[in-house]
C-alpha cells in the first residue's frame, strides 16, 4: 500500500488481477439523448451489470479472496444497507466462507432478499438509534470472525478502484479523452479508488463526488481541516449513500484527488432515475444515480473532454421504483 495514502495505483492493478475471471468488466455506454441533453460526449459506466447489481462485488471479492485458508471457518462480518451485503455474500460464497451481515431494518426488501439468497445470515438494526459498528464488532469478538468494512479497508478501496481503471481503458478504446468523472459517494470507497486510477491514467481529468443533500459529508470535508459528519436527523431516498461520516482512509485520498464534491436533492435523484429508464433504458437505484443527477442538474463545472458518469448500482426496491417512474 502507499506510504502516504491507504492505496496506490499498483494496488488497483493487483486488484484487477485478482478480479480477472470473477468480476464483470462492465460496459462504458454512450447515448445520443444524454449527449444532446448535456451538450458533450458522455460515457456511462454501468455498474448495475456487475455481479449482485452493484460495484460492491469488486471490493468484496478483492478483500475476501486474500483471507488465509486457516481463518475461513470463523467467517466474515460486515455492515451494509444492501449492496455491500450482497457483494460480501457472493464473494464469501465463492470462497467457501460463512458471512453475517448487519443491515438496517429499513433496507430495501430486494437487497435483503438477495443477500439471504446468496447464503448470508442477517442481523437487523435501527440505523437511527443503534450503532452498526458496535453490533458488528461484538460479533467479531464473539466468533473470531474477520470484519470486512464497506469502505475503510485498503483492499476494498483498491477493488472499487478497478471501476476507474476500466473507465480509462475503455475510454481509450472508443477514442474518448476523459475530461471529468463523477461517481456516487457514501463512505468514499468507490470515489477514492476511482479517483486514484483516473488521476494516474488521465491526470488532467477532474474527479467529483456526488452525494445526497444532508449526507454530503465528503463534499463538506474537502475544504475543512476536520472531517464533517452528517446530521443524524437527515433523510434521503438514497439508501446506499447514508454513511454518517467519511472514511478515515478514504477522506485523505479524496482530499488529494478530487476537484470537488457535489450535493443533489431527492427530487434531482428521482429525475435521474426516470431519465435513466425513459431515455437510456437503464435500471438505476437512487443512490447509484447521484452522479447522473448532478450532471442533469447542471452542477458539474465546465470542462474539456468527455464526461464519465458512474451509475453504481441497480438494486432498487420495486415499489419505490414504480413510485418514482409514475411521479
Amino acid at each position: 500500500m502507499s506510504d502516504n495514502l491507504a492505496i496506490s495505483f499498483d494496488d488497483i492493478l493487483s486488484a484487477a488481477k485478482r478480479l480477472e475471471g470473477h468480476a464483470v468488466r462492465t460496459p462504458l455506454l454512450e447515448f445520443a439523448p444524454l449527449n444532446e441533453r448535456l451538450g458533450k460526449r458522455v460515457l456511462i459506466k454501468f455498474e448495475g451489470a456487475q455481479h449482485t447489481g452493484s460495484f460492491k462485488f469488486r471490493g468484496a471479492f478483492n478483500r475476501i479472496s486474500t483471507i488465509d485458508p486457516s481463518a475461513k471457518s470463523a467467517g466474515v462480518v460486515a455492515w451494509s444497507s444492501g449492496n455491500h451485503a450482497q457483494g460480501i455474500a457472493a464473494a464469501a460464497s465463492m470462497n467457501g466462507i460463512p458471512a453475517t451481515i448487519v443491515m438496517p431494518s429499513d433496507a430495501p426488501k430486494i437487497k435483503v432478499n438477495n443477500t439471504r439468497a446468496l447464503g448470508a445470515d442477517i442481523i437487523f438494526y435501527d440505523r437511527y438509534t443503534e450503532s452498526r459498528e458496535e453490533i458488528a464488532m461484538a460479533l467479531v469478538k464473539e466468533r473470531g470472525a474477520i470484519l470486512v468494512p464497506s469502505y475503510d479497508d485498503p483492499f476494498i478501496i483498491a477493488g472499487q478502484g478497478t471501476v476507474g481503471l476500466e473507465i480509462a481503458q475503455q475510454a481509450e478504446e472508443v477514442g474518448a479523452t476523459i475530461g471529468a468523472v463523477i461517481a456516487p459517494c457514501g463512505g468514499g470507497g468507490l470515489i477514492s479508488g476511482t479517483a486514484t486510477a483516473i488521476k494516474e491514467k488521465c491526470p488532467e481529468a477532474r474527479v467529483y463526488s456526488a452525494e445526497p443533500e444532508g449526507f454530503d459529508s465528503t463534499g463538506r470535508s474537502l475544504a475543512s481541516d476536520t472531517p464533517a459528519g452528517n446530521d443524524p436527523k437527515a433523510r434521503s431516498i438514497c439508501d446506499a449513500l447514508q454513511s454518517p461520516y467519511p472514511g478515515t482512509m478514504t477522506l485523505p485520498i479524496n482530499k488529494q484527488k478530487l476537484a470537488g464534491g457535489l450535493a443533489v436533492s431527492d427530487d434531482e435523484v428521482r429525475a435521474a432515475v426516470r431519465f435513466a429508464f425513459e431515455k437510456l433504458k437503464l435500471v438505476a437505484e437512487p443512490g447509484g444515480s447521484a452522479g447522473l443527477a448532478a450532471a442533469l442538474a447542471g452542477k458539474i463545472p465546465d470542462h474539456d473532454g468527455a464526461l464519465a458518469i458512474v451509475i453504481s448500482g441497480a438494486n432498487v426496491d420495486p415499489e419505490l421504483y414504480c413510485e418514482i417512474l409514475s411521479s
